[in-house]
């Protein structure tokens, strides 16, 4: 009998990522066979974000494809959309199962016992019931891993639903994670990226702090790199930076959310800092690690947003002069407070907005891998090939392209950085492989 063939399709961040990976184990582990997005399957697994209006249609129009594709197979929902629509979900043509975040641990037993078409099953999507913590890490990327630490977030922001579709903060014990980063370790992958829903608010299921986490990983032999994900600027303190920056392992590396840049649209969204805190925390980052990659969220169009808020936001981005600007423009979520703020800003606005956000991203992300030009570096070396030349990374995120040499694959290589190309890739050319290093 041919073994049942299972696809996965993530939409949404990289805790998502993370979270699906350790789905397709389970299966593979129970005798099933994975195989591409694009193949026939006789199971379909998304794992749906709801970030915004998008997102959601997103998830909607690939269970209709999937359908289409694949008739007679069983499609099962889950993630932040199926917990906060399930039934409409359910009503989509082709569905089987819709999982709430809180059973996502549970998908592999349920679908191995669905049997048979009939109304489509909903489970466990009330949101006071997210309580529990669904452990999971990336495989299958040579190179890097994504290790979920945290989930859930007490912020309510007035914009967000992430509240409603994870829940409250909670977090894995930090020896827990530590076996989880020696089984990456093992397994051959040399990076770990952290990922959480406010991974800085690691330790309240635990008591421990995410200084605890940083230090315990940083022990852990057999990677050579971290990265922090995203953390909130309130709760990248003065220890933390002090700490990145004196280990040989944790990256120059920040994913910093802002969101805006005038005080008074920040008080409307609920967030917790100040523009004045949030420029004290990139300049105490900048103190002890100069050349850091920056990356700032923003958002455009948020309700009673005039243009004198925008442009507070562009001049204020534009002096702290990022690596990079995550642009996005505001989707009204149902249920979130920024429903009723009056004021609305008109879609045409807030696209013309992010358009200037975005030609202010180019420059600062031009001038930031321009400054690497004529120095040399240290870059891990990806699998994938494109066109007879390999990519990797430097420590504080530059990309750098080379030719093509198997043998500095999933290595940091040594690497003079010559020149910078229109894409902001910067030309490598190899002076230590890496070998001695690996080998050790």
């Amino acid at each position: 009998m041919q073994p049942c063939r299972v696809n996965f399709h993530t939409l949404g961040c990289k805790l998502n990522f993370s979270e699906t990976s350790t789905l397709a184990r389970q299966f593979v582990e129970g005798g099933f066979v994975r195989v591409a997005p694009t193949a026939e399957a006789d199971i379909c697994v998304i794992n749906s974000c709801s970030v915004t209006e998008h997102a959601d249609k997103k998830c909607r129009n690939l269970i209709r494809r999937l359908h289409r594709r694949n008739p007679q197979a069983i499609i099962a929902v889950t993630g932040c959309y199926a917990q906060l629509a399930p039934q409409r979900i359910a009503a989509i043509e082709g569905v089987d199962l819709v999982l709430g975040n809180n059973d996502k641990g549970d998908l592999y037993r349920r679908v191995a016992e669905l049997a048979g078409k009939g109304p489509a099953q909903v489970y466990s999507c009330a949101t006071e019931e997210l309580t529990r913590f669904f452990a999971a890490f990336s495989t299958g990327d040579r190179t890097r891993a994504f290790l979920k630490v945290q989930d859930g977030c007490d912020y309510k922001c007035a914009y967000c639903t992430i509240h409603y579709a994870r829940g409250s903060s909670r977090n894995q014990p930090i020896a827990e994670l530590v076996a989880e980063a020696r089984r990456i370790a093992a397994a051959g992958q040399r990076e770990i990226v952290l990922t959480g829903v406010n991974t800085g608010d690691f330790g309240r299921t635990t008591g421990e702090t995410f200084l605890d986490l940083l230090r315990a990983l940083d022990e852990v032999e057999g990677i050579d790199r971290y990265r922090i994900s995203s953390i909130e600027p309130n709760l990248l303190t003065d220890p933390i930076i002090d700490f990145c920056a004196a280990s040989s392992k944790f990256r120059h590396h920040f994913h910093i959310p802002i969101q805006s840049g005038s005080d008074r649209i920040l008080g409307l969204m609920r967030r917790r800092y100040t523009t004045a805190r949030f420029a004290e925390r990139i300049a105490s980052v900048r103190r002890a690690m100069p050349d850091a990659f920056i990356g700032i969220d923003v958002i455009v169009g948020f309700p009673g947003e005039t243009e004198a808020d925008f442009r507070a936001t562009y001049d204020f981005l534009a002096g702290l002069a990022p690596a990079f600007l995550h642009i996005f423009p505001f989707s009204e979520r149902p249920g979130t407070p920024a429903v009723e703020l009056p004021d609305k800003v008109p879609a045409a606005v807030a696209t013309r907005r992010a358009a200037e956000l975005e030609e202010l991203c180019v420059r600062l992300h031009a001038a930031f891998c321009a400054r690497a030009v004529g120095t040399e570096d240290e870059v891990l070396f990806e699998s994938t090939m494109r066109g007879g030349r390999m990519f990797g990374f430097t420590g504080n995120y530059r990309r750098v392209t080379a030719p093509y040499d198997r043998g500095c694959i999933n290595r940091i290589c040594r690497v003079k950085l010559v020149a910078m190309d229109e894409n902001h890739d910067l030309e490598g050319v190899v002076i230590d492989d890496g070998a001695a290093k690996s080998e050790a």
